[in-house]
């Protein structure tokens, strides 16, 4: 399963668990399964297992977690081939506590029934959110006409176009998130649930869940710390002279999100609706009796 670290303070890590990348490696098929991504959650995995496919947090840590995919009451698919539990879900949670992996829980869901997969849930400090209620499916947004498929859900959509306008002095709290996709706009009607969390909501901002990625630049050469600030600075001095000019680096684009939420959905061929093609049949026929009359059905059938 995937995670992927995202450090903003001392005090708290920032976490996003995610179902199709591990960490900055890309998951196969094999390792995107229910039993990776519970272990990495709980901490049960092998001595070998490198950084960054670990879960590296304590209990000062804020964690983040979305999930989406296809779902129903109480699961959510991997793969098509198994599927993950609400009560395996609250069951790993608790283990997270237990052993102090996390401070506070952020729980997202996008998935059709989303809420019931927080119903389940009896650990503290855990707050969760869910695309639909019981019972109502979670739907696509605009499909992208190169590629003919649905780029998002509607509940992703309209959350990743709120948290666009984020910055790192926000003072948006938990309040503004529970209603950024109403019924009108989502179609399903999202849930949130709060009971176990100690703080308000309207006290927690979206930045202790939300963080910025920092871009770092990888340098091959070393630095020798040594003792006493004056030595160190002339011997970083000497290596500033001693360098040779090197091209900057250049980071990779990432999914282009603006455009994305920007894109205007295709608009549709126009098309009569059946009721009123029925209607218009309907009127015909009776204009046709009314004229001629039942004697000349008989040159029409």
């Amino acid at each position: 399963m995937a995670v992927t670290y995202c450090l903003s303070r001392p005090a708290t890590a920032l976490v996003a668990v995610l179902l199709l990348s591990f960490g900055s490696v890309a998951a196969s098929h094999i390792e995107v399964t229910v039993e990776n991504f519970l272990r990495v959650l709980t901490g049960r995995i092998p001595p070998s297992t490198p950084r960054s496919k670990r879960l590296l947090s304590d209990d000062r840590s804020n964690i983040l977690i979305y999930m989406t995919g296809h779902g129903g009451n109480g699961f959510l698919k991997f793969q098509d081939s198994e599927e993950i539990t609400n009560i395996e879900l609250a069951d790993a949670f608790e283990q997270m506590w237990q052993k102090r992996r996390y401070n506070e829980l952020l729980f997202i869901i996008d998935t059709c029934q989303g809420a019931s997969m927080y119903e389940r849930f009896y650990s503290p400090n855990i707050m969760a959110l869910a695309s639909s209620q019981v019972g109502e499916d979670s739907l696509s947004h605009q499909p992208d006409p190169a590629i003919g498929v649905h780029l998002m859900d509607r509940y992703t959509f309209y959350v990743l176009e709120f948290l666009e306008e984020i910055n790192p002095a926000s003072q948006t709290n938990m309040n503004d998130l529970f209603q950024v996709c109403p019924k009108s706009l989502c179609v399903s009607t999202p849930g949130h649930r709060t009971d176990l969390f100690q703080r308000d909501p309207k006290n927690v901002l979206i930045t202790d869940f939300f963080g910025s990625v920092r871009k770092v630049e990888i340098t091959t050469e070393t630095i020798n710390l040594q003792q006493g600030s004056e030595i160190m600075e002339s011997s970083y001095k000497e290596d500033q002279m001693d360098e040779e000019p090197v091209e900057p680096l250049k980071y990779a684009e990432q999914l282009p999100v603006a455009q994305i939420i920007h894109q205007k959905p295709k608009l549709k061929d126009w098309h009569p609706p059946g009721g009123f093609i029925l209607g218009l049949w309907a009127l015909i026929i009776m204009v046709f009796f009314k004229t001629y009359g039942i004697k000349h059905m008989k040159f029409i059938f």
